[in-house]
């Protein structure tokens, strides 16, 4: 990054910061939770590392590359306060998530523990698992909201109990620690400890978490495995992930994908973990930009004002666009207390439940918000149905304000009344 870019104070939270953004002039993004947002001063980094790289790709990848990846671990280890040699970097969440789980060797009477609220992926992941090898049945904890953290944890705990054990048996837990839809932050680090008194694998899908999600510990929670997308909340380039595995567990997680060229054979380890580190710093040639934006994006952040300011801004706009818009609408909001809001808020949407879920529904929505035939301005925002209601999640960012709900709610206050009309029972 340029001394320019980063010239005196930044800007107020707020509108000020869309010139730090490649955003159209017309569309206003309230679902930056999906996909994520690039920042200019980072996709300058990112740029001018592409260069670097072109210049001389012999030089950089055979040589200048490992000493970066283990700059951005190391940089990353701390910000989540893990052992750097426990951290490594993935293309995404779903690729590590699927790394580690079909790790594990699965056999007759192994168990896979999704949720209700699990990540469309993750629960086909855990399916297609289920219909290879060892068969693992697939045991699913029911959850709906209005819930409380202390009652998904007493229910996560019993769910456990209720499992039939024997021995030499491997239950494995996939847990949100923020869930897509509804966008709610989980009580993961005390589900870990309900893992742990139970003997059952904690798989953390950290998909949401990091850059959004206030001291992350993983030190202190000491999960068995987590992953996370820096693409996300952290602001760097799509895609990458960190992907964290204890070092207690790199003996499950026996190969990168692909296969690196540095894979040693169990039997010939002179300790369990070995070559885990190496295998990621290299398995084939990718884009290594993705990756080592990570470090373009901390400094960002630190201009910014740091973790605090970032999210305390984001959380404060959440909770009072939320309401905001559910004043507008005449509904409510999926979180009253605020125990499960960080940077994303739920929504209920004036849409009828005669409206049944579809993704023919879905769709549609995506089409009127994104793409409209009579208006200008696009708005974005996640469109889904929990419980007998639809909903909207909202992603508040650094550039978002009030008025970018209430152009939302009229947006689809206009949408909902035409898929009342067509779809209505």
């Amino acid at each position: 990054m340029t001394q320019l870019e980063f010239q005196g104070d930044p800007p107020a939270f707020g509108h000020s910061m869309l010139k730090y953004f490649a955003f159209d002039s017309d569309y206003v993004n309230l679902n930056h939770g999906s996909y994520g947002s690039l920042p200019l001063p980072v996709l300058a980094a990112c740029n001018k590392l592409t260069m670097q790289i072109e210049s001389n790709p012999d030089l950089f990848v055979r040589i200048k590359q490992t000493e970066l990846i283990t700059k951005c671990r190391a940089q990353i280890s701390k910000f989540v306060n893990a052992k750097t040699n426990e951290i490594v970097l993935v293309r995404n969440t779903s690729h590590g998530i699927n790394t580690i789980m079909r790790s594990f060797e699965w056999s007759a009477g192994d168990v896979i523990v999704t949720c209700t609220s699990t990540y469309d992926a993750m629960k086909g992941l855990a399916r297609f698992l289920h219909d290879g090898p060892g068969h693992p049945k697939v045991s699913q904890f029911v959850i709906q909201w209005p819930t409380s953290h202390a009652a998904i944890v007493a229910g996560y705990r019993a769910h456990l109990q209720s499992i039939p054990r024997h021995a030499g048996q491997k239950v494995v837990a996939m847990i949100d620690s923020i869930t897509s839809v509804p966008g709610a932050l989980m009580p993961w680090q005390a589900l870990v400890q309900v893992c742990k008194e139970a003997g059952v694998y904690s798989v953390i899908d950290g998909a949401h978490s990091i850059g959004q999600e206030m001291n992350i510990d993983l030190g202190k929670a000491e999960p068995d495995f987590w992953v996370s997308n820096c693409h996300k909340w952290l602001f760097a380039k799509r895609g990458c992930a960190v992907m964290f595995v204890a070092e207690r567990n790199q003996h499950i997680v026996k190969s990168s994908f692909p296969t690196s060229k540095v894979y040693i054979s169990p039997s010939d380890r002179e300790f369990p973990g070995q070559s885990f580190i190496e295998q990621y710093n290299w398995n084939g040639t990718i884009d290594f930009v993705p990756p080592l934006s990570i470090t373009a994006a901390l400094e960002f952040r630190e201009w910014l004002g740091g973790e605090d300011a970032i999210n305390g801004y984001c959380h404060d706009m959440a909770m009072r666009g939320g309401a905001h818009l559910a004043s507008l609408f005449g509904t409510r909001v999926l979180d009253e207390t605020g125990e499960f809001t960080c940077n994303m808020v739920n929504i209920q949407i004036p849409l009828p439940p005669s409206v049944h879920p579809s993704e023919e529904i879905t769709n549609l929505f995506n089409q009127k918000l994104l793409a409209p035939t009579n208006r200008k301005t696009k708005v974005s925002a996640g469109i889904f149905y929990h419980n007998g209601a639809w909903w909207a999640r909202c992603s508040a960012q650094i550039w978002t304000e009030l008025g970018d709900f209430e152009l939302l709610g009229s947006v689809l206050t206009e949408v909902c009344e035409e898929v009342a009309r067509e779809y209505g029972q």
